[in-house]
């Protein structure tokens, strides 16, 4: 599995293109493209590599992560996959944006194909199994590529921290619960990328994390 980040919006949110460099199949996670340089800087990159886009995922659906699904899925023909539980979150899209002041007109795009515990999405010669991890939206799904040990974790957890709670939906106890049932009973050398900042492992927050 190959992974290219691209940093987006105010919020400073990993957008991640993760492919399969011998069938050319690809999946984008938490689009967060806002505004159309950061859009082309998407696209350049996916038709530099002969990407096919075959997903277009989101491991919760607050602003920062589904600013770029109307575009994502105008541009390569991909429907946003979610959870269930997160759908009330693209009919709150617009309140979101006038919430936290952002400027422009964003397209709200609803979600076709939900996703839900167990699933496996293949992308090439991988797949990446969902967990679901709420609590930091009730939602909150991470997709784990077991064979390389890599987890992206949204915003459920970050390098010596966890995800914000006092959002709608946001619940402290099941948040830190569901990382310590899912997350940090993983192999402890498993990578795990976040929704923003750098990526860090499971052995570094099972046993250096102050919120677990």
């Amino acid at each position: 599995m190959n992974i290219k980040v691209f940093v987006c919006n105010p919020f400073f949110e990993n957008t991640y293109v993760v492919y399969d460099d011998q069938t050319l199949e690809a999946a984008i996670i938490d689009c967060g493209c806002l505004g159309a340089e950061e859009e082309e800087r998407l696209k350049s990159f996916i038709e530099s590599e002969h990407l096919t886009v075959k997903y277009l995922l989101n491991t919760h659906l607050h602003l920062d992560h589904q600013f770029g699904n109307y575009f994502a899925s105008k541009t390569f023909g991909v429907s946003p996959m979610a959870h269930t539980d997160d759908l009330v979150l693209v009919d709150t899209f617009q309140q979101q944006c006038a919430l936290f002041g952002v400027p422009v007109e964003v397209h709200r795009t609803p979600v076709e194909q939900t996703l839900n515990e167990g699933d496996e999405i293949h992308i090439g010669n991988f797949t990446l199994q969902v967990l679901h991890v709420p609590g930091h939206t009730a939602g909150s799904v991470c997709f784990l590529n077991a064979k390389d040990n890599i987890l992206f974790s949204g915003d459920a957890l970050f390098k010596g921290s966890i995800g914000r709670t006092d959002l709608p939906g946001g619940n402290h106890p099941q948040l830190v619960k569901g990382i310590r049932e899912k997350i940090l009973t993983l192999y402890e050398d498993t990578i795990v990328l976040s929704g923003h900042g750098e990526h860090t492992t499971v052995q570094y927050e099972k046993y250096n994390n102050p919120y677990l």
